[in-house]
């Protein structure tokens, strides 16, 4: 079977040196589209399931809503595992389906299962999925740092949440934007118990007032003079002034105000970790988490050209650092396998060049190189295997096996052609020689 392909190559040349050269574009085409990371993801295909519960205790929600999401998603169809954590006010559940399946898939899958929980889980529990992201897609992570210190915790997180996080959101190949530190601005009522009790008035009722207070409602409309006017009752709230005025209750025909039963103020949202910055003290930042399957270097260089653009528009004094940047990893990693393999190639071509002791059939390890190690792109694009230090370091390894097996191809061609009675001179090929089987030491120079 060899010798029929190695008969039918001889023949057809042409054929041979056209698809060596389409595998070389090919090759070439595949090498610029690859991902490029530092780190190999192994991760399984895993989609998250987080469901808050403000201020209620882990074994409440381990019983109401852990529990029926996690035996509810037992039964799509896929499913390997499903893990679940509960914590004080959070419930997670990880879904871990089969290696091979499509995360896209995987996620229309829960989202199905999910919507088989209505009425089941308890009110005020909303389950949501996590972003189409894995465990390695923690790419890049940034801080806003206020040279001026004029800017508050709470105002950089304004800043973070309403401003920065949504520009770097619209960057290809970004899942999500977590922030992290700072402090969330709050409207906060105080009440005091007393005033609640010589009103009579209950805590409930006070809630009540206060969602309904800040609403918007749509009437119909109006018509005068051949025109029509629209008929809207505005009533949300824009300062703490609007706030402390929202009437509660009334008593002997006086309404009794919300200030009149606390204080109304500005204050933090309840916090369970900090950010700091290089010993200066708490900052403000963000996580670029990437989106499966993407180039971690392309979608760091996007966000660094994004960071550029709004950097101007921020307020004076703010500027964005990076804290963590992948992409110096990946250089460096992607570098030192380039070199290594470049220096790799150059030792193995003057090795073969001095055991064959022949240039033309050196040539043959040579560049045979460069062909497998283009042609390999080709499957790992396909395939979607990101470049990074396993799969290089694959090709460091495999270039000693690839040099041994042409070597040994062309040795055992110039076997052959020496039985036959046939033989070249392994260092001047110019020089030809006509040998006798016989006495093969016995040569004429023809």
């Amino acid at each position: 079977m060899i010798s029929r392909v190695i008969e039918w190559c001889a023949r057809n040349r042409f054929l041979v040196f056209a698809g060596v050269l389409f595998l070389l574009l090919a090759g070439i085409w595949s090498l610029q589209r690859i991902p490029l990371d530092a780190l190999p993801d192994i991760s399984d295909v895993q989609v998250i399931v987080h469901t808050p519960w403000p201020g209620r205790p882990p074994n409440v929600i381990e019983d109401q809503v852990t529990y029926p999401i996690v035996t509810t998603l037992l039964a799509a169809p896929h499913v390997k595992a499903v893990r679940a954590q509960t914590m004080f006010g959070d419930s997670y559940v990880f879904v871990v389906f089969q290696d091979g399946t499509d995360l896209y898939w995987a996620r229309s899958r829960v989202l199905e299962y999910i919507q088989q929980l209505g009425g089941r889980l308890p009110q005020g529990a909303q389950p949501m999925i996590g972003p189409d992201a894995t465990g390695v897609g923690w790419v890049f992570e940034y801080v806003l740092v206020d040279r001026t210190h004029q800017h508050s915790l709470a105002d950089l997180r304004a800043i973070q949440d309403w401003q920065v996080r949504y520009q770097l959101e619209t960057v290809p190949g970004v899942a999500e934007v977590a922030t992290i530190g700072g402090f969330v601005k709050q409207y906060q009522v105080q009440l005091d118990p007393n005033k609640l009790l010589a009103y009579g008035i209950s805590l409930s009722t006070v809630i009540d007032r206060v969602r309904a207070s800040t609403n918007e409602v749509g009437g119909r409309v109006l018509e005068m003079n051949g025109a029509r006017y629209m008929v809207r009752g505005l009533g949300y709230l824009t300062s703490l002034k609007d706030l402390e005025e929202v009437s509660v209750n009334a008593k002997n025909g006086t309404p009794v105000l919300l200030r009149d039963l606390g204080t109304v103020t500005f204050g933090p949202d309840i916090r369970e970790g900090v950010a700091e910055w290089q010993g200066e003290g708490e900052a403000v930042g963000g996580i670029i988490v990437m989106r499966t399957g993407e180039n971690a270097l392309n979608v760091i260089n996007g966000v660094k050209a994004r960071v550029a653009e709004i950097a101007p528009s921020l307020p004076a004094g703010v500027e964005i650092h990076a804290g963590y940047d992948r992409s110096g990893l990946i250089s460096e990693s992607i570098r030192t396998l380039q070199r290594d393999l470049l220096a790799e190639c150059v030792i193995v071509s003057f090795v073969a060049i001095i055991f064959l002791f022949h240039f033309r059939s050196a040539l043959i390890p040579i560049l045979t190189l460069p062909v497998a190690l283009l042609a390999a792109f080709i499957p790992m694009y396909f395939l979607h295997i990101s470049s990074n230090i396993m799969s290089l370091g694959g090709f460091a390894l495999a270039i000693g096996v690839l040099i041994d097996a042409s070597i040994v191809i062309v040795e055992n061609g110039y076997r052959h052609l020496s039985e036959a009675g046939h033989c070249w001179s392994l260092w001047f090929p110019s020089c030809q020689f006509s040998c006798s089987k016989r006495k093969k030491d016995e040569c004429s120079v023809h």
